[in-house]
């Protein structure tokens, strides 16, 4: 190689160094010229000459290890075998040549990075020179040496490949001496972090963690030590095994969690030390929660700490006209405490947590020095969520409290300004804690102290707004506005006797806070105006929708004024669309002016990167990036400002779709091409959500166009849904578009999918199932785990039930497939036959029972008489089903007998008479009418009710119908309700003589039923059976005698009723 090429290349390393970013940009693209075969000569050069100025050779090294670990196999197979050997002997002689530490861990990683990339598929290491180096160096007098080994089986501690169980005795001694040398605490430390690593690399393998088990103390020894030296690399690897194989840390978990806690509680290490060995304690409590739940002790020990973290606060001078309540400073120990208190309520649950910190918190709340009270305050805040349940009971306590520091004595001028600002800071703090309790607080809960609550509001309020004409001060009013519109949401109607109290201040806040820096008070002020409208409903409200219409079309026609960034605009979407809520069609009118923006907001494209590990170390969070970690050296970030602008806005597309309809037909497709592709918008679940929920709602709107233009639209959604319903990660939104998909079936009806199309489904819908039955069985061997406790119990059940509600919204999809496509569907629904048969079996658990007779219901229902093919698989356990001890799988079973004599067609004929005693036990049982059995009785009353009407010759009508009669009326199931009403009607209109009695002597306790149907509202006046039910009294009123012998069985309530009736058809 020509020695003028290698100085160009040293020159054009200088200038990829250059601060000046036009000469580093032109130096990048010059270097990604080069062809890779070369790179790698120039760089390696460029390490191996002494002397490269330091600088260089650095950056050299970090650039060949970039170029293996992302074009490894577009340069290094090109390379000539002698090549490659020879690369490879020259860097491990480099290693024990280099001098300069820093430089030699560099070289390091560029083995590790090859060493990575010889791994073959089989898991032989094609490079088992690298093997013997690493045994040879381990156990060498050069400390350096030494060093470099422990570093490269850190970086990479897969490099034994399909060897490591041979080498793991050596391994395990390796890593223990190095553990134990006294002399040099480097190799102390990075034999902990690599053993650490190595955890962290076989965390599946549960024998050689139990293995290496007896590791953990020397682990724990080195990260006492380091944290000593400043140097918290071991205690990053503590965290990282707590997040991802908590059960390794198990049989030495008490003496972990005692580090940890000396650790954080030790004022003389730095604040980001103290916050990692929380951090801990706190990944345990979310990764290992029942494990930890075993150490109370140590538990009632770290609450305090992370109350006296929350203390640890600045005194800040500007802190009143702040925009924003958070610490800006995010890794203050304030921050850090509140967090984790917050995260470790979560995740041990109220029961545990609430008793510990009550006292602590009460305490707090009354000490002088207003940092106590205020971190009293945020703690409140903090463990809302955790222990929302456990909080109610004490609902009275903390709600006057919180109260008091609303009123928290503004000390007067002769004080500093500091604690003025102290107190304002506790208001302000009360304040959010306040918010925090009324969002999570049931409305019947709050509404006792609503007045008193309103009142004191109402009172800082004006004082708040005073003190934002004369100083300017801003914080405390943002956060009082914020509170009156949390408790006017929660209470609803119950707000109307205070709104003149407020609406006309909020209105001058809106119509004079125009400045700049008012940004935010104003957006939330307009968001406190449309939840007090959306609260106290259009009546009350109108008076002031349309000032309130004309301020905000002012702002949104400075819109195009207001930056990206401006805070209002996320509150003005929000506030359109309750405003839309409220006006309903009316609304339609604003519409040209409210999309624009909206569509834009809609629309925003996040910022992302894909970084290597080693850069992500040049990159903080706190510019608004978040990172994710995939595989083991890259990392995807996405700049998360607008995300939840981006969610808000389509979510307010959805309600816009929803309210407006047809009224909407302008947008339909602007809004389909949007909402499609975000169908696979991962960054943010609530776009998703958003995106499945506005399809059926987009279909609804376009049917006006007529049935060409809606079946364009639907081709252009129906291959992502499909695909979504496959992809989707989070069961959340897995359900909300398997639910739009059922809705969207039912407006497009049969033929809306292909052959293709059933084909995918049918894949997915078998794979769900198959999961779903996967996830009982792994569920049942936690069970069986050592820290099985009834924490963990309530965990797994919540986990049952999002399982089984994906299996509702499979049984709605299935619905809406047959009731479109009817008995044509049934070849194709053979495929899922087994597996919803295994529903059904008497073992599984009762939801599995229900949602597979649904199914069958269904099948039933709309495909027959050709269901009954299937009838071998489940009539058997159908009318076993209809006495089961679950009222859930009762009322499937007895809806299903219902379809059967309704839908089933001849060859059902013999189920009617074996079912129907099964149906009068039900019905007969001492319990049939308490809250939990109501639905399933009516199923049974109804389903005898179709067997008289629609199979009479199977069954002995005129001995069952007085029976029936007694029954009746049904008010808990409107469906089932209708048919029992129409049912009656016949058998009236055509004077049955055993339904109207010996001379009508039965037809005041039938109009006493049809009285209590209008009472329970069982049937909508819409519902045409009313009008038969009011011709039915009508007849009755034709013979006067009758009539008044009636009337004068009913009780005042009845009389009203019948009464609404006649008046209603």
């Amino acid at each position: 190689m020509a020695a003028t090429e290698q100085e160009q290349f040293y020159a054009l390393l200088g200038n990829l160094l250059s601060p000046d970013n036009a000469v580093r940009r032109q130096a990048e693209e010059t270097y990604e010229t080069i062809p890779g075969p070369s790179k790698i000569t120039y760089l390696l050069q460029a390490i191996r000459n002494n002397a490269t100025p330091e600088e260089a050779r650095q950056m050299a090294a970090v650039l060949l290890r970039r170029l293996l670990s992302s074009a490894f196999e577009e340069v290094y197979p090109a390379l000539s075998p002698e090549d490659q050997t020879s690369i490879k002997s020259e860097l491990l002689l480099l290693i024990q040549l280099e001098m300069q530490s820093t430089m030699r861990k560099k070289i390091c990683d560029i083995v590790a990075e090859l060493a990575r990339n010889l791994i073959d598929e089989d898991g032989n290491n094609q490079w088992p020179e690298v093997l013997k180096f690493l045994f040879d160096s381990v156990s060498s007098q050069n400390v350096g040496l030494r060093e470099a080994a422990l570093h490269i089986f850190w970086n990479f501690p897969g490099i034994f490949g399909n060897q490591q169980q041979h080498y793991l005795e050596v391994i395990k001694r390796m890593l223990v001496q190095c553990m134990q040398d006294q002399e040099h605490p480097s190799i102390k430390t990075l034999s902990a972090r690599a053993a650490a690593a190595f955890v962290l690399a076989n965390e599946l393998n549960a024998p050689l963690l139990k293995h290496f088990a007896d590791l953990l103390p020397g682990i724990l020894q080195a990260l006492n030590d380091s944290c000593y030296q400043n140097d918290d690399s071991v205690l990053k690897s503590l965290v990282e095994i707590a997040d991802s194989v908590p059960k390794y840390l198990r049989p030495h978990l008490e003496a972990t969690l005692q580090l940890t806690l000396k650790l954080c509680a030790d004022t003389s290490l730095s604040n980001m030390q103290r916050q990692l060995a929380l951090e801990v304690i706190v990944a345990l409590s979310e990764t290992a929660a029942a494990m930890l739940r075993r150490h109370t002790n140590i538990i009632a020990q770290a609450i305090p700490q992370m109350l006296a973290m929350m203390v640890d606060l600045e005194e800040d001078e500007d802190w009143a006209n702040a925009d924003d309540l958070a610490d800006d400073d995010f890794d203050s120990n304030a921050v850090a405490g509140e967090s984790a208190l917050d995260r470790m309520a979560c995740g041990l649950g109220g029961k545990l947590v609430l008793p510990m910190i009550k006292e602590h918190i009460m305490q707090m709340l009354q000490n002088p020095d207003w940092k106590y009270r205020h971190a009293g305050l945020m703690a409140l805040s903090a463990i809302g969520e955790g222990c929302h349940q456990q909080m109610e009971g004490i609902l009275n306590e903390i709600v006057n409290f919180v109260l008091l520091f609303l009123q928290d004595p503004v000390i007067g001028a002769l004080l500093q300004t500091m604690e003025d600002q102290g107190s304002q800071r506790v208001q302000a703090h009360a304040a959010a804690a306040l918010i925090n309790f009324t969002e999570d607080c049931p409305k019947s809960l709050l509404i006792p102290y609503l007045d008193n609550l309103v009142k004191h509001l109402h009172s800082i309020m004006v004082i708040k707004l005073q003190e934002l004409i004369q100083k300017g001060t801003k914080l405390v009013l943002e956060q009082v506005v914020t509170s009156i519109a949390s408790v006017a949401d929660t209470v609803k109607e119950k707000f109307v006797p205070y709104y003149d109290l407020f609406m006309p201040s909020l209105k001058h806040i809106v119509e004079n806070a125009v400045q700049k820096e008012l940004r935010l008070l104003r957006g939330k002020t307009i968001e406190c105006i449309s939840l007090i409208g959306l609260a106290v409903g259009k009546e009350k409200f109108m008076q002031d929708a349309s000032d309130v219409m004309q301020l905000l079309l002012k702002t949104q026609t400075d819109f195009s004024d207001l930056e990206d960034d401006d805070p209002q605009i996320s509150y003005m979407i929000s506030a359109w669309a309750r405003m839309c809520k409220i006006l309903g069609k009316e609304f339609q009118q604003y519409l040209p002016v409210v999309m624009g923006p909206l569509m834009k907001t809609a629309s925003i494209k996040p910022e992302v990167a894909l970084l290597d590990t080693q850069d992500m170390e040049n990159m903080s969070d706190d510019d608004g990036w978040e990172f994710v970690s995939i595989g083991d050296q890259q990392s995807f970030g996405i700049k998360t400002a607008g995300l939840e602008e981006k969610a808000t806005a389509c979510q307010m597309l959805v309600c816009y779709a929803k309210e407006l309809k047809e009224g909407f037909v302008e947008y339909t497709e602007q809004v389909v091409k949007l909402m499609v592709p975000l169908l696979k918008f991962y960054f943010h679940d609530g776009v998703r959500v958003a995106a499945a929920e506005s399809m059926p709602l987009l279909l609804e709107c376009a049917r006006v166009r007529g049935p060409e233009y809606l079946t364009q639209m639907w081709h252009f959604m129906c291959d992502a849904l499909i695909k979504a319903i496959g992809t989707e990660p989070e069961s959340d939104v897995l359900s909300e578009i398997m639910h739009s998909f059922a809705k969207c079936i039912e407006v497009m009806g049969d033929g809306c999918l292909n052959n293709e199309h059933f084909e995918e489904l049918g894949g997915i819908l078998k794979e769900k199932l198959e999961e779903h039955f996967k996830n009982q069985e792994l569920r049942q061997v936690k069970r069986q785990d050592e820290d099985y406790d009834e924490q963990v119990e309530e965990s797994l059940q919540d986990e049952d039930d999002s399982d089984v509600y994906i299996l509702t919204k499979v049984s709605d999809i299935l619905h809406s497939i047959f009731s479109s496509y009817k008995e044509k569907v049934l070849p194709w629904f053979e495929r899922l036959l087994p597996l919803i048969v295994n529903l059904i079996c008497p073992h599984r658990p009762w939801a599995d029972r229900q949602w597979g007779l649904c199914i069958f219901d269904d099948v039933v229902e709309h495909c027959s008489p050709a269901s009954f093919k299937y009838a071998e698989y489940f009539l058997r356990p159908m009318l076993e089903s209809v006495c089961d001890s679950s009222p859930e799988v009762r009322q499937a079973a007895a809806y299903g007998v219902g379809v059967i004599a309704q839908f089933g067609g001849d060859s059902y004929r013999p189920v009617c008479p074996e079912a129907l005693p099964l149906l009068v036990r039900v019905i007969q049982s001492p319990d049939a009418k308490a809250k939990e059995n109501v639905n399933a009785t009516e199923n049974c009353i109804s389903a005898i009710g179709k067997i008289m009407k629609f199979k009479p010759d199977c069954i002995n009508v005129e001995e069952v119908l007085p029976h029936w009669l007694s029954w009746l009326p049904l008010h808990e199931d409107k469906e089932e309700a209708v048919h029992t009403f129409n049912y009656l009607c016949d058998l009236l209109e055509s004077n049955n003589p055993i339904v109207l009695g010996p001379n009508n002597s039965n037809l005041p306790r039938i109009l006493g039923i049809i009285a209590d149907g209008e009472i329970h509202e069982a049937i909508k006046h819409e519902d045409p059976c009313t009008k038969r039910l009011a011709n039915v009294v009508r007849q009755v009123q034709t013979s006067r005698g009758l009539w008044t012998e009636c009337i004068s069985q009913l009780n005042a309530d009845q009389q009203a009723a019948i009464q609404e009736l006649l008046n209603s058809a």
